[in-house]
């Protein structure tokens, strides 16, 4: 029976590639800085000279000669300015698609506790995520996640806590299979968003915002004002100035603009606050959104992502900038005189409020289901970063046959010594468990994580780290680190409890149900334990489940001739010489043939 796809050929190392972008990128964001130090200089050049010479001009010649002078230098230096912004975002992307480089060197090193550990993730009721070491410290998705969005980081966690069916992930497979070699579009992708400081804020607030009634729903009265009231004051001020007329041409509208904008003050702020906690988030999608419309697209649910970004006539990252722009104009708020002036004189929050309103009437719908394309490629962007930064990783085959996992050379992902050890495994149908029996610290628990964690990979989508893995569909659910609850008057023996009723409910359901459960019942007596645990395996044989269960109960082996085929007792074993315990990691068919535990008790100082 074929078990896997056959590992895949690369041409360029991981870490060369790696260790060459970063050089290049470095050399180049010193050329690109030098240039971007000239043109700084320039710019000083220009208005010094610009100011020097209209002083100069003002002084000795016509005032028309000095404001030409002015006008002059001033169109001279906003081009320079804008150049120089150029240059500069230039300079920037070639700083983070080294840094980017350099973060891939880092966790190729194993060193990945900088990244962003998920905690907001993490839940000690999840069936397995707390137990695998999915978030936190030391997680596998600090090892995946390239996200640079609050949505895209939501839609890795949401594929790592819960497994997808094989007709999803077969799509899915495809395209990280197609963005895994295009390492330079997958940087780009990531820097692209990193321009923006606070491009990771979360957008939901500003998407529940815009389902809210409009501001002008009920207020007509008001839009009608837009084209009347700062025309009055302008011309008001213009006929005050130029003819003489009264004042008050121009004071009545301001002073009418003044108590509208008084009257409506904290709508404009929260709109204010909406859109500038939104501006650099809509500029990072802009700039995404364009890089995944111009790619062309192999894999079908890549195509059907791009698809949907072009459904409106325009491109969709056309209608998220003119929405960034719209945001942009309530920035001008933050200078106090100039957004007094606006305010008073233009009624410039009004006109950009009912700007921001006839996009929502227009594409407000639209904006939800674009962000999700974003964060879905976010989150294949991942899974193929992944794919690519560790090529000896396998490609799961999915099976449709429930309770399939045949592994061969399976090690643990988050283990990133040159001496890490691989182990063979198999498990196929309903009914069955592998008891594993060992001495301490001979690699029970570490094992259990191991076919766990490739579980979680192959489910979301992902490489997985094996020669080969076989998985068909299963709900994973552990039980591994049950503690005691203070605060719920729970005992440690108590909370495992309560933790296997979780999995007996689970598998109550009729939906396969692959367990993984370490030292089960260790909080009471031996003869206790012993009962609970043989009980246990036999009411999951009799339900759609299967799985492992690590015990220093041999007794529990001879299970194995009471459901022959359907308990099979593995282990890990050490051997002691002298004051040396020594591991192997290998799982060996049968039972735990030596226990280390007096030794090591010796070797603490207790007397045995």
């Amino acid at each position: 029976m074929p078990v896997s796809s056959a590992i895949r050929p690369l041409v360029v190392p991981p870490h060369d590639l790696f260790t060459d972008n970063l050089a290049s990128h470095a050399a180049e964001a010193r050329r690109i800085a030098g240039r971007h130090s000239a043109v700084g200089w320039l710019r000083i050049a220009v208005f010094l000279v610009g100011a020097g010479g209209a002083w100069w001009l003002f002084r000795h010649q016509p005032p028309l000669a000095g404001w030409a002078w002015l006008l002059v230098f001033y169109v001279a230096f906003l081009v320079i300015m804008r150049w120089h912004g150029r240059i500069g975002y230039r300079l920037l992307h070639q700083q983070l698609l080294g840094r980017i480089n350099q973060e891939e060197l880092t966790r190729l090193g194993g060193t990945i506790n900088g990244f962003d550990a998920g905690l907001r993730y993490q839940d000690p009721q999840h069936p397995y995520t707390a137990d695998l070491d999915v978030f936190g410290p030391h997680s596998l998705f600090q090892l995946l996640s390239r996200t640079t969005s609050r949505l895209g980081q939501d839609k890795l966690a949401s594929w790592l806590q819960a497994p997808a069916a094989p007709a999803e992930l077969r799509p899915r497979q495809q395209a990280v299979a197609e963005l895994a070699p295009d390492v330079s579009w997958c940087q780009q992708w990531q820097a692209s968003a990193r321009h923006f400081p606070k491009q990771s804020d979360d957008p939901r607030p500003f998407l529940q915002w815009m389902h809210a009634p409009d501001f002008y729903a009920r207020r007509r009265w008001l839009l009608a004002l837009l084209p009347v009231l700062p025309p009055l004051a302008l011309l008001g001020m213009g006929l005050w100035l130029a003819a003489g007329y009264s004042g008050w041409l121009a004071l009545a509208p301001i002073l009418v603009m003044y108590g509208l904008n008084h009257r409506f003050r904290l709508e404009r702020d929260a709109v204010f606050e909406r859109s500038m906690d939104m501006y650099d988030v809509l500029r990072a999608y802009r700039d995404q959104l364009l890089l995944l419309e111009a790619r062309e697209c192999e894999a079908p649910q890549l195509a059907a992502l791009r698809a949907r970004l072009l459904e409106h006539g325009q491109p969709a990252s056309a209608y998220v900038a003119r929405l960034a722009r719209i945001a942009q104009n309530f920035s001008l708020r933050w200078s106090t005189l100039a957004g007094f002036f606006a305010n008073n004189l233009l009624m410039w929050d009004f006109f950009w409020m009912w700007r921001l309103e006839s996009w929502k009437r227009q594409l407000g719908g639209s904006l939800e289901p674009w962000l999700d394309v974003v964060a879905e490629v976010e989150a294949l962007v991942s899974l193929a970063a992944t794919r690519y930064a560790h090529p000896h990783w396998a490609e799961p085959e999915l099976s449709d046959e429930p309770l399939t996992y045949e592994a061969v050379a399976l090690a643990h992902p988050l283990i990133f010594s040159t001496s890490r050890v691989a182990n063979d495994f198999a498990s196929v149908g309903a009914g069955r468990t592998a008891l594993i029996t060992g001495s301490n610290m001979s690699g029970k628990t570490t094992f259990l994580r191991t076919v766990g964690l490739n579980a979680v990979l192959a489910l979301a989508g992902g490489p997985v780290c094996a020669q080969r893995l076989r998985l068909g569909p299963a709900q994973l659910f552990t039980a591994m680190r049950t503690q005691d609850n203070l605060a719920e008057s729970t005992s440690s023996f108590y909370a495992e409890l309560k933790r296997l009723r979780q999995l007996l409910d689970l598998t109550a359901t009729g939906q396969p149900v692959f367990f993984l459960l370490d030292e089960i019942l260790k909080g009471t007596n031996s003869r206790d334990r012993h009962a609970g645990a043989r009980g246990l395996i036999r009411q999951l044989h009799r339900r759609p489940a299967s799985g492992l269960v690590s015990t220093h109960d041999l007794e529990l082996g001879d299970l194995a001739t009471v459901l022959p085929g359907f308990v099979n007792n593995y282990s890990f074993n050490s051997t002691v010489a002298g004051d040396d315990i020594r591991f192997d990691y290998r799982l060996t068919p049968g039972l735990c043939r030596e226990f280390n535990a007096s030794k090591l008790m010796q070797l603490m100082g207790i007397e045995v």
